[in-house]
């Protein structure tokens, strides 16, 4: 593996978008580190399923600890490629690499700096994973001590990165930096030109102080998919208009103004009796020719599903559970990382 020193702009490197045709799918088999109240076994059930749902529609590497590789490969081994690595913490959208892809198709890796969330979980052991996984599927890695969080980010490939002032401007990860300081990074590392700041994701989400991915996602350049309640009791309900008004007025890096889909419904997972755990639709995870999306509530789901379909036409929509994941404060698109298409990858 090349370890760079520069920065992947300067080498022609662009984020290519989370819609984009991919190579292959990473996850992360939950270890017992995981976060306290989550139950790892019901946990590792989701992650099973997960993993056996996305082969069907492309190759799968399936990250696992040493002293769960047995168990992983047990489970998944048939269907995904395991790699053995020191990992404590699932959630690869925010704490493996995160990818990008040149004109000639090649791709490379980023490996972004990661405090747990703001100091909030220990992640000794996953601080190497993204260089090891890089190293792993043989392509270039940069690195930098920049905090990028995949769930804090959404890019359309075309230099538009979408985020919360909540996250990518908190102190926990960026104290003193300006913002004029995070978007040259994110210029730097990702070839971002555009940043398009939202101030707040879900009330729910604290943990990881508003990713941008339980709120909008991009479903193709300029089209976006952007979460909404009806209900004006509901604590997201300002918020959630606010950002709307804030992507109606927006421009891309392209000039041009957003196709906006609403996502009218947000489902809440009662697994754990007196806790209500958001587990959006707008997490679902996109990949070759289908989407994975959280199958929550019976009475929401229909009308969530159909309005994936309006977003993502041509693909099949795949229901998976996922309320262990919320317990353990994310869903589909949290502990999956997309590796795209390229000349230099195998598929």
């Amino acid at each position: 593996m090349t370890q760079k020193t520069d920065t992947p702009f300067a080498h022609g490197f662009r984020m290519p978008a989370r819609f984009d045709r991919h190579a292959r799918t990473l996850l992360t088999w939950p270890p017992a580190e995981e976060a306290v109240g989550t139950d790892v076994e019901g946990f590792r059930k989701e992650t099973e399923r997960l993993v056996h749902a996305i082969s069907r529609y492309e190759p799968v590497t399936l990250i696992a600890d040493p002293k769960d590789v047995a168990d992983a490969r047990e489970r998944c081994g048939e269907v995904a490629e395991i790699f053995e690595a020191p990992v404590d913490a699932s959630w690869i959208r925010d704490n493996g690499p995160i990818f990008v892809r040149n004109d000639a198709g090649e791709v490379a890796g980023v490996h972004f700096g990661f405090n747990g969330w703001g100091d909030r979980a220990v992640s000794e052991k996953t601080q190497e994973m993204p260089s090891k996984v890089l190293e792993h599927l043989g392509v270039p890695c940069f690195r930098t001590s920049f905090i990028g969080e995949g769930g804090g980010m959404s890019v359309d490939g075309e230099g538009t990165l979408i985020t919360t002032e909540q996250n990518m401007r908190n102190v926990n990860r960026y104290a003193g930096m300006s913002r004029k300081t995070i978007e040259q990074n994110l210029h730097d590392f990702l070839g971002i030109e555009k940043v398009i700041w939202l101030p707040l994701g879900l009330y729910e989400d604290a943990g990881t102080d508003g990713h941008v991915d339980n709120v909008v996602e991009y479903v193709a350049p300029g089209r976006v998919l952007a979460q909404v309640v009806t209900d004006t009791a509901n604590p997201n309900y300002d918020l959630l208009q606010e950002n709307l008004e804030i992507l109606k007025s927006a421009r891309d890096a392209q000039g041009r103004q957003l196709e906006i889909i609403e996502m009218d419904v947000l489902p809440y997972s009662t697994k754990l009796p007196g806790r209500r755990l958001a587990t959006p639709y707008t997490n679902a995870y996109v990949i070759n020719g289908a989407v994975v999306t959280p199958e929550v509530d019976p009475k929401l789901d229909d009308r969530g599903f159909t309005i994936l379909q309006q977003a993502y036409p041509g693909r099949e929509i795949v229901p998976c559970r996922s309320e262990w994941q919320a317990v353990g404060g994310g869903g589909i698109g949290c502990v999956t990382q997309q590796v795209p298409a390229g000349t230099n990858v195998e598929g």
